[in-house]
C-alpha cells in the first residue's frame, strides 16, 4: 500500500469519471472493412454464378401458348451437358407476349455451361434456327475489345528441319524402331541387307512402348505425364499432350489429330478419359467419356480424316472435323448395332446389325456425310460377322457364322460386296482370311489342326470367285500379305511354333519354307522386299530377337537383342508418283537393275569400302603403313575388287 504523501498534490479523488465523448467537429477514419471485415466478405455478390450462366441466341420466337413445348425442347437439348438450376426466357412487352429470341441457362457448376457452349454453339434446331451459345461473362470481353484494329503478335517460327528426310537416303533404306532390355533402351535404325546402321538411340526414351504415325512423320513415346511427338532429322521433339496416365494413342489418318486414352482421368463433369489433340497446335479439340477400351480404338476414322465414329449401345455417333461436333447434331439409332468399318478408299460406313425374332441379320453400307444407304443385305441363321475391306476399297468380305438348320456345328461363309457392281457371295469354312493390299485376291485358312488348308481365290471381272490353289497341311494361323501385294508369308505363331511358308501368288507357287522357333510378331517392310520375324520378350523371356529374311525366305541376318521386346518399320507416304509413271519405272527397271546389284555388292565388300572411301590420303595417293603388313604371305587371301564408275540420273518424263 502506498504512503499518500507520495502521491501527487493536484490529485482530487472527488472528482467526475473523465470524458471519452469525441468533439463535436471530429470525423471518424475507421471503415466497415475494418470492423466487419468477416461479414462483408460473406456479402452476396452481384456477380455470383455468373460464370456458370450461358446465353443462346437464335433461339424460335414463340407466344405463351407455345413457350412450355420449347422450354422442354430446350432443356431436353441444354441437360445433357450438366444440371440446368435456372433459366430465364425474355419476352417482348405487347399483347402477343413473343420471346425475344434469346435466353439464359444457369448451371450448377462453370464447367458444364463451358461444355454446353462447347458442344451446343452451331447446333441446328431447324431450318431457321441454329444456336449461338456463348458464357455470360464473355460480354464484358467482347464490350471492351478496342475499336482500333491492332496488328497480333508474331509468334516465332520453330523450324524443326525436314520432317522427311529419311525420304532422301541414297540408297532408299527405310527405318525401324527397336525397343530392348525391357524397355530401358528404343534405337532407331536404318535397315541394310549386311548389318543394321545405327540412326538414334536413346536410353527411356519411352516407359512403355512407341508408335509411329500412319505417314511416319512423327515417333509416338509414352510417358506418365502424356505423349511426346518426335521428328526429323535428329528426332527433336516436335509436339507434347498432357494426359496423365496416358496407356493408348490412335493417330487420324491424315496425321492432323492424336487421340489418347487414360483410365486415371475421367470425371462426370468433365470427361478426360479420351482427348482428341491437334497435332500441329498442340490444343485440346475435345474430351470424351469411356465406359470400356477393350475394343481400342473407340473411334474409327475415315480414310480422309473429315470424320470419325465410335459404337455404343444402339447407337453409332458419327462426328466431323474440325468441329469435333456430331454430324447433323445428332447420332445414329442403330438398334443391335454389333460392328463398323469404314472403307479405307471413300467415305462409306459398314455395319451390321444381329437377328431380332423373325428380322433377319443384315449388312448395311452407308454413304457420308447424306447418310444414304447404298447397300443393304439381309443374312439368316447368323451367330457372327467380321468386316474386311481391302486396302483400295473396292471389296468388302463379310465373313459370317452360321448355323444351319437341322444341324448342330457353325459354319463360316463369305459375303463379298463389289462396291461398284453387285455383291457376290462364296462358300468357304474359315479361320482366318486376308485380301491382297493391291489387288483382287484374297487367302483363307481353313479346317482344323493338323489339317489347316491355304486356299487362294481371285475376284474376276465378272463377279466369280474363282479358286486358284489350295495347299493342304499348312503349320499356319496367321496370313500377311506384302504391302505391295504378290507376295506373302503363312505363319504359325506361337502355339505353332513360328513355322514361315513363303508364297509367290503369281503362279502359287511355295518359295520357301522356314522355321522361327517361337516366332511371336511378324513385320513387312514398307517396300514388301524384307520381312522381320521377332520373339518378343513381352511374350517369351528367353531367345529374344528379330530376324531380316528378304520376300523369297532368305535368311539376312539375326539381331540378338537384350530382353528386345518391340520391333516396328516407319511407314511411308503414299507415293506422289501417277500411275503411269509407276508403270513406265516397271517396265524400264531391267535397264538399271545391273548397277542396282553392282551397287549392292560394293557395299557388302569391306575391301571396296576402303579403296572408294579410304581412311586416309596424301597427295590423291592412298598411304600404308608397311610395317603392319604381316612379312607371312602364306596367310594372304586374294580378292576380287569391283570399282564403281559412275552413277547415271535420268529424270523420268513430266
Amino acid at each position: 500500500m502506498h504512503d499518500t504523501e507520495d502521491m501527487p498534490a493536484d490529485v482530487d479523488f472527488d472528482e467526475d469519471e473523465p470524458s471519452f465523448s469525441d468533439p463535436e467537429d471530429f470525423e471518424d477514419d475507421v471503415d466497415d472493412e475494418e470492423l466487419l471485415g468477416d461479414l462483408l466478405r460473406e456479402k452476396p455478390q452481384e456477380a455470383d454464378g455468373i460464370d456458370s450462366v450461358v446465353v443462346v441466341d437464335n433461339v424460335p420466337q414463340v407466344g405463351p401458348e407455345r413457350l412450355e413445348k420449347l422450354k422442354n425442347v430446350i432443356h431436353k437439348i441444354f441437360s445433357k451437358f450438366g444440371k440446368i438450376t435456372n433459366e430465364f426466357y425474355p419476352t417482348v412487352d405487347g399483347p402477343e407476349g413473343l420471346t425475344k429470341g434469346y435466353i439464359f441457362l444457369e448451371y450448377g457448376a462453370p464447367t458444364q455451361a463451358l461444355e454446353a457452349v462447347k458442344n451446343a454453339d452451331g447446333y441446328k434446331l431447324d431450318k431457321q434456327h441454329t444456336f449461338r451459345v456463348n458464357v455470360f461473362t464473355d460480354f464484358d470481353k467482347y464490350m471492351s475489345i478496342s475499336d482500333e484494329w491492332e496488328t497480333p503478335e508474331k509468334q516465332p517460327f520453330k523450324d524443326f528441319g525436314n520432317m522427311r528426310h529419311w525420304m532422301e537416303d541414297p540408297d532408299c533404306r527405310d527405318q525401324y524402331s527397336v525397343i530392348y532390355e525391357s524397355g530401358e533402351r528404343t534405337a532407331i535404325f536404318n535397315n541394310d541387307a549386311k548389318d543394321p546402321i545405327v540412326s538414334e538411340e536413346r536410353a527411356r526414351w519411352t516407359e512403355t512402348y512407341v508408335r509411329w504415325s500412319p505417314k511416319g512423320t512423327y515417333l509416338a513415346t509414352f510417358h506418365q505425364r502424356g505423349i511426346a511427338l518426335w521428328g526429323g532429322e535428329k528426332f527433336k521433339q516436335i509436339q507434347r499432350f498432357s494426359h496423365q496416365g496416358v496407356s493408348l494413342i490412335d493417330f487420324s489418318p491424315c496425321e492432323r489429330y492424336v487421340v489418347t486414352f487414360s483410365p486415371l482421368m475421367d470425371t462426370k463433369e468433365d470427361p478426360q478419359a479420351i482427348i482428341i489433340w491437334d497435332i500441329l497446335t498442340g490444343q485440346k479439340k475435345r474430351g470424351f467419356h469411356c465406359e470400356s477400351s477393350a475394343h481400342w480404338p473407340i473411334f474409327k476414322w475415315s480414310h480422309d480424316g473429315k470424320f470419325f465414329a465410335r459404337m455404343t449401345q444402339d447407337t453409332l455417333s458419327i462426328y466431323e472435323t474440325p468441329s469435333m461436333g456430331l454430324l447433323d447434331k445428332k447420332s445414329l439409332k442403330i438398334s443391335g448395332i454389333k460392328d463398323f468399318s469404314w472403307s479405307p478408299g471413300d467415305n462409306i460406313i459398314a455395319f451390321w446389325v444381329p437377328e431380332d425374332k423373325d428380322i433377319p441379320a443384315r449388312v448395311t453400307l452407308m454413304q457420308l456425310p447424306s447418310r444414304q444407304e447404298i447397300r443393304v443385305r439381309n443374312l439368316f441363321n447368323v451367330v457372327d460377322c467380321k468386316l474386311h475391306w481391302q486396302r483400295q476399297g473396292d471389296y468388302l468380305c463379310v465373313k459370317v457364322d452360321r448355323t444351319p438348320k437341322g444341324t448342330q456345328g457353325v459354319v463360316t461363309n463369305f459375303e463379298i460386296f463389289r462396291m461398284r457392281e453387285k455383291q457376290v457371295p462364296v462358300d468357304v469354312s474359315i479361320i482366318a482370311f486376308a485380301w491382297e493390299p493391291n489387288g483382287s485376291k484374297f487367302a483363307v485358312l481353313h479346317g482344323e489342326s493338323p489339317r489347316i488348308n491355304a486356299s487362294f481365290y481371285h475376284v474376276k471381272n465378272n463377279g466369280k470367285i474363282e479358286l486358284i490353289k489350295m495347299f493342304d497341311k499348312q503349320q499356319a494361323n496367321s496370313i500377311f500379305w506384302s504391302p505391295q501385294g504378290q507376295f506373302m508369308v503363312l505363319a504359325g505363331l506361337r502355339s505353332m511354333n513360328g513355322a514361315l511358308a513363303f508364297v509367290d501368288t503369281s503362279d502359287c507357287t511355295m518359295m520357301n519354307m522356314v522355321e522361327h522357333y517361337m516366332a511371336s510378331d511378324v513385320e513387312w517392310d514398307p517396300t514388301g522386299r524384307y520381312l522381320v520375324t521377332s520373339v518378343s520378350w513381352w511374350s517369351h523371356k528367353v531367345d529374344n530377337a528379330y530376324w531380316l529374311w528378304t520376300f523369297q525366305g532368305r535368311l539376312l541376318q539375326k539381331n540378338n537383342k537384350d530382353r528386345f521386346c518391340q520391333l516396328l518399320w516407319r511407314p511411308r507416304p503414299a507415293t506422289l508418283l501417277t500411275q503411269d509413271t509407276i508403270k513406265v519405272i516397271k517396265k524400264d527397271l531391267k535397264k538399271y537393275s545391273k548397277i542396282f546389284e553392282q551397287k549392292d555388292r560394293l557395299s557388302q565388300s569391306k575391301a571396296s569400302k576402303e579403296l572408294i572411301n579410304p581412311p586416309d590420303r596424301l597427295n590423291g595417293e592412298v598411304r600404308v603403313d608397311t610395317d603392319e603388313l604381316d612379312s607371312n604371305t602364306d596367310d594372304w587371301e586374294e580378292e576380287t575388287i569391283e570399282f564403281f564408275i559412275n552413277e547415271e540420273i535420268i529424270p523420268l518424263g513430266e
